[in-house]
C-alpha cells in the first residue's frame, strides 16, 4: 500500500454558523448530507459539528489534489461515526467514481474542533 495523498484544513466556526443563519436549510443540503445534519443537530453546537465536518470535506478533496469541483461534490463525501465514536468517510457518487479509478483502498481522517476553529486532516491509502 502506498499513500496517494495527504491534506488538511482548518475553517473559522463562525463562518459555518453565519452561512447557517444567512442560507438556513439552503447551505446545509448544499455541502451535508441527511445523516451529518442530523448528527450535528443532536449536539449542543452544531456549527462546531459542522465545521469540522466541512474542514473534513476540504481535507479529503486536497488529498485528492482536485478540490472540490468536477471530480467530488460537497455531497459525494460523507463524514459518519463508527460505533467507537471514530469518524470514517463514505464517498458517494463522483467520488466513489474517483477514487475507484484511483485505486483507493481507505480514506483515514482525523477531526477536531475548539469554540473558534474546526479542523480535519485525511490520508488517502491505495
Amino acid at each position: 500500500m502506498n499513500i496517494l495523498g495527504t491534506g488538511m484544513d482548518i475553517v473559522e466556526t463562525r463562518r459555518i454558523a453565519e452561512s447557517m443563519d444567512r442560507f438556513g436549510d439552503r447551505f446545509l443540503q448544499r455541502v451535508f448530507l441527511d445523516g451529518e445534519v442530523a448528527y450535528a443537530r443532536s449536539m449542543k453546537f452544531p456549527h462546531l459539528h459542522l465545521a469540522a465536518r466541512f474542514a473534513a470535506k476540504e481535507a479529503i478533496s486536497k488529498a485528492f489534489g482536485t478540490g472540490i469541483g468536477r471530480e467530488l461534490g460537497w455531497r459525494d463525501l460523507e463524514i459518519v461515526r463508527e460505533v467507537s465514536g471514530a469518524p470514517r468517510v463514505q464517498l458517494h457518487g463522483r467520488a466513489a467514481v474517483y477514487a475507484k479509478t484511483r485505486g483507493v483502498q481507505v480514506i483515514h481522517i482525523s477531526l477536531s474542533h475548539t469554540n473558534d476553529y474546526g479542523a480535519a486532516s485525511a490520508v488517502i491509502v491505495g
